[in-house]
């Protein structure tokens, strides 16, 4: 299964987390199976690039998401392309995914995501 962070670096492991996962410049991917990490560049619209990041990430065979907060048209987009997203992301990608295995992360619904997450679009 592969599990992705938005993250501000390059960093692997060790990247942070970006707090807005549209704008994030990197994805830190870990295959839960083989524990390979991968980085890859967001080439979205929101970084000038083509098409929104829940088809990019569904493109790169991404099958969850872990986010620090999302709007709940985000979290059904990401849906949509069949990719399962968890909130409360913070720290480093490692934190991040030792709190998704550890079952600290919540699954994202209509209560826990934001009508206004705090980033203007």
């Amino acid at each position: 299964m592969k599990v992705c962070v938005p993250t501000r670096d390059e960093n692997g492991m060790e990247g942070i987390v970006e707090q807005h996962f549209g704008k994030a410049p990197t994805y830190t991917i870990l295959d839960s199976d083989t524990r390979e990490v991968v980085v890859i560049p967001n080439t979205s619209e929101h970084l000038g690039g083509v098409g929104l990041p829940p088809e990019y990430l569904h493109q790169q065979g991404v099958d969850i998401m872990l986010c620090a907060g999302l709007g709940f048209k985000a979290v059904q987009m990401f849906e949509s392309y069949g990719i399962k997203v968890f909130v409360g992301a913070g720290g480093t990608a490692r934190d991040t995914f030792e709190a998704w295995e550890a079952g600290r992360l919540q699954s994202a619904n209509a209560s826990n995501s934001c009508a206004d997450h705090g980033h203007h679009h």
